[in-house]
């Protein structure tokens, strides 16, 4: 969650009063005007093909094909001193290795070698931060990750807090900063209960525009249900429910977010990136043509070899959430720059932690089809490769 911002009990009792009594009117999932409008829009956006991105010289960089090479990976966890326990897959006992050794080629362009000392000459002096869910700390992690291996003798300085965690390159004044925000809007917490205001941007955006470099995320936070979901109530035009349409919520965020950066970010100084929706692996359906029988596990669990496709087809059930993504980047006055990862990565169903998180105890790992996470990346893996993307979106 976001920053959680506390009231006094006497600042908080109006509020509160407030939403009993909203909250008598509203005991079922809101089915409002705006949701049944959007519903309809969401509709309509089903029937569309995916949408491709390309950069500026016309290279199609999110469309292409995954080609074995084993000048792959670009670093090895034991010498990255940054990397999460739910994300080291080797520390925690991960046996195979050649998920490690895939690059990404777009269709009709190579991607320029990451190069971590020309990061830092280029960025000397600035700071980038990603601003989003856990998906932006594994971003995170690999971009500092990347960088580090090419400069293993530099100064460096980590400070991690909440919402906040920095890691700084001394030598050359680079600061790469994870923010915690996996709705990217306001979550408050008023007499113990959590209200996810879909109309207010966190109160700590003033850190977002110190920034000259912001990348945001969000996605699966809007999904989570029963005691993962990471609300009580929310709050839309003064009104509180206890759930909605879960597309119509992420739109609503996504546009007070679009609204904010509009309105707020210089966009003269600050280049400003969205990643799209990371895609998870729990249905084998989807890479195996709908063949059940004789299918040995339930998820992306025993899996070490990507889908092998090309072109613009993808894989299983294209996510509604990124068309939702899609269309609010596309109606800002400034649209920011779309990291389009969602195709690429869908095809990497053999690059989650799986039961090699050290998040897991080994009562969790025992039961994979239960307990596989596979939802983040291993480092080093697949995020290895959006911030491939993202160097050359920057640089080139």
């Amino acid at each position: 969650m976001a920053l959680l911002h506390f009231q006094s009990p006497s600042a908080a009792l109006p509020h509160l009063f407030a939403l009993l009594f909203l909250l008598s009117l509203h005991h079922h999932t809101a089915s409002c005007a705006l949701l049944l409008s959007l519903r309809h829009h969401h509709n309509t956006l089903r029937q569309q093909r995916p949408m491709i991105h390309a950069n500026q010289t016309n290279c199609a960089l999110f469309v292409g094909t995954w080609i074995q090479d084993d000048s792959y990976p670009l670093y090895q966890s034991s010498n990255c001193p940054i990397i999460d326990p739910q994300f080291n897959c080797k520390m925690f006992g991960r046996p195979d290795s050649e998920y490690l050794k895939y690059r990404w080629r777009p269709l009709n362009c190579d991607l320029p070698r990451f190069n971590g000392e020309e990061f830092l000459l280029q960025m000397r002096g600035k700071t980038v931060m990603f601003v989003g869910d856990s998906l932006g700390r594994n971003q995170w992690q690999s971009l500092i990750c990347l960088i580090y291996t090419a400069v293993p003798q530099t100064q460096t300085q980590l400070v991690r807090g909440e919402p906040l965690s920095t890691f700084r390159f001394l030598d050359y004044g680079v600061t790469i900063s994870f923010y915690r925000a996996p709705y990217l809007v306001e979550i408050d917490v008023v007499q113990g209960k959590r209200i996810l205001r879909l109309e207010e941007v966190d109160g700590n955006g003033d850190i977002w525009r110190s920034a000259d470099v912001l990348s945001f995320n969000t996605g699966h936070w809007w999904e989570h249900q029963g005691s993962l979901q990471g609300w009580d109530y929310i709050e839309l035009g003064s009104k509180y429910y206890p759930d909605m349409d879960r597309l119509a919520a992420l739109e609503r965020g996504m546009r007070t977010w679009a609204n904010w950066v509009d309105s707020n970010i210089d966009r003269s100084r600050t280049k400003v990136f969205f990643l799209g929706i990371s895609p998870s692996h729990t249905n084998p359906n989807e890479w195996n043509s709908g063949v059940t029988a004789g299918l040995s596990t339930k998820n992306c669990y025993g899996e070490t070899a990507p889908i092998i496709s090309s072109g613009t087809a993808y894989p299983g059930v294209y996510p509604e959430q990124m068309r939702v993504v899609d269309m609010v980047i596309r109606e800002m006055r400034n649209p920011a720059y779309l990291l389009d990862i969602t195709m690429l990565s869908a095809f990497r169903k053999d690059a989650h932690p799986s039961i090699y998180s050290g998040d897991l105890n080994p009562q969790q790992r025992a039961k994979p089809d239960y307990s596989a996470d596979c939802s983040h990346w291993c480092l080093p893996g697949l995020p290895d490769t959006w911030n491939e993307l993202f160097y050359t979106a920057l640089f080139y």
